[in-house]
């Protein structure tokens, strides 16, 4: 099954996937899957707040959390996302080079 990139249809899927969940190791998968769509929706509406004028007092206040506490929170999460916008795919295994 392939992930959608929507992070809102991704929490919709997790929460399906939690609610039908038959063991621990399946809840615990699901609950990761939901908890990594919501980061990425939360990193996305801070981008979209800071680009519409919010200040960074203003969602430092949302998170009960001071200007340069929401900076610290944030400002990584966000590079981190503009430098990998997709998850990390898994390489193919080719034949291995013998060592010289």
């Amino acid at each position: 099954m392939v992930a959608p990139k929507n992070p809102v249809r991704r929490i919709t899927a997790a929460l399906g996937a939690l609610d039908i969940a038959d063991g621990p190791m399946s809840r615990l998968d699901a609950a990761r899957r939901l908890r990594e769509a919501a980061e990425e929706l939360e990193a996305a509406q801070i981008e979209t707040a800071r680009k519409a004028g919010a200040t960074w007092n203003e969602i430092g206040a949302c998170y009960g959390l001071t200007k340069q506490g929401a900076q610290q929170r944030f400002r990584a999460a966000r590079a981190q996302a503009q430098a990998d916008p997709e998850p990390p795919r898994r390489k193919k295994a080719g034949p291995v080079a013998p060592p010289e």
